[in-house]
């Protein structure tokens, strides 16, 4: 860049646009506003807005120095070790998806080091929180800025959160999360029993219970109690080698974590598993907010629509170069991630000049072979050998 725009003081515009990533005075927030702004009008003209994806991803690095740096979960290696996470949220449907916020993880080793947030130029009002505190700020603002609801997707990092699911629900917003195997759930037809009968002495007791005769069960333990017709085939996408499909069951339950704690048991919510036929092992399992009447085709649809973050990321990484910035400030890692996600609003917004391709799902029938076909090398049975 610094060649194309200055050829004759190249080193000089090279180190002016380092400065302007790592230390210049602009504001991520207003960037990220006017890629919105001219983005998602384009991606909505193809199709409304169907999903709010949050998500992280993951920067292996070594040392310690770089903001936000420590050992952690790490998404793009898959185990735990050094690197830095950022939270995201992304605006979807069917045909693109855009990230509209970016935020780095700040562990609470490095939120608690006053020596280290200084080198690193940390805002005095960032302060430790998880990665769904984070999560919920982003979609605050993202309501206050006026961009259109969606379903929020987001896998059992977040769906495991209880506090970060009701503050959704008093958002006014439906939810489809991954949940873990451990996950506590009130089965079909049953709920914690009502508060115990007042004796007469001290205070009325308020709260719903749980006895040794009803009780909640595990997600994994739930699921497998489910009959076999309760299990469905179903495809919700192509892919690029074929139509996507696996069996899917979905029944209503109440979440149960720390319900003895309520005075009135929870809602009732969608409870959908994927287990694939021939596994031992149940994949994955999800609650949603969806509506009741929700057919299960539409929530195994409205859920699997998370495949675009990944999309997202693999794209932002291995297009535009994500992943490739080597400062240390806490400025310049979200100056970098602005400027690609604006790259990136832009490729998106050049897409959404051509029309989308039929969204429809079609499973394509395997052809007969003809009477007598024999593949080429395999021998004849027809003819008859020398005796």
């Amino acid at each position: 860049m610094a060649a194309w725009i200055a050829p004759v003081c190249v080193q000089a515009a090279h180190q002016a646009l380092h400065h302007f990533v790592a230390k210049g005075e602009w504001s991520d927030d207003a960037l990220l506003a006017r890629v919105r702004s001219e983005v998602l009008p384009l991606i909505e003209r193809q199709a409304s807005v169907q999903a709010w994806i949050v998500d992280d991803t993951g920067f292996p690095k070594k040392g310690r120095h770089s903001v936000g740096m420590g050992r952690q979960y790490c998404g793009q290696i898959g185990k735990q070790d050094n690197c830095q996470v950022a939270v995201t949220l992304s605006v979807a449907n069917a045909q693109a998806s855009l990230p509209v916020a970016y935020r780095l993880y700040l562990p609470e080793a490095w939120a608690q080091d006053a020596e280290r947030r200084s080198k690193a130029g940390v805002p005095e009002d960032i302060g430790f929180q998880t990665r769904p505190e984070i999560a919920l700020d982003q979609i605050r603002a993202a309501l206050a800025d006026g961009v259109a609801a969606g379903l929020v997707l987001a896998d059992a990092g977040y769906g495991i959160d209880t506090a970060f699911r009701t503050a959704l629900t008093a958002l006014g917003l439906r939810y489809s999360l991954g949940v873990q195997s451990s996950t506590s759930l009130w089965a079909p037809g049953s709920a914690p029993l009502p508060p115990k009968t007042w004796s007469g002495r001290g205070r009325p007791p308020t709260r719903v219970r749980r006895s040794p005769e009803q009780k909640p069960l595990s997600a994994e333990k739930l699921a497998r109690s489910l009959p076999e017709p309760a299990w469905q085939r179903v495809t919700w996408r192509a892919g690029t080698n074929g139509v996507l499909a696996s069996r899917f069951a979905a029944v209503r339950v109440r979440p149960a974590h720390r319900d003895e704690l309520r005075y009135e048991p929870r809602p009732e919510e969608w409870f959908l598993i994927e287990w694939p036929e021939g596994q031992d092992a149940l994949t994955k399992y999800w609650l949603s907010t969806l509506p009741s009447e929700t057919p299960m085709a539409e929530l195994v649809r409205q859920m699997k629509l998370r495949w675009r973050i990944e999309r997202d990321y693999q794209e932002l990484k291995q297009e535009i170069g994500l992943g490739h910035y080597e400062g240390r400030s806490w400025r310049g890692f979200h100056h970098h991630a602005s400027l690609c996600i604006a790259a990136y609003g832009f490729l998106v917004s050049e897409r959404g000049r051509f029309p989308p391709s039929d969204p429809k799902v079609t499973e394509r029938q395997a052809l007969a072979l003809p009477a007598g076909y024999r593949p080429r090398g395999a021998p004849d049975s027809a003819r008859t050998t020398r005796a």
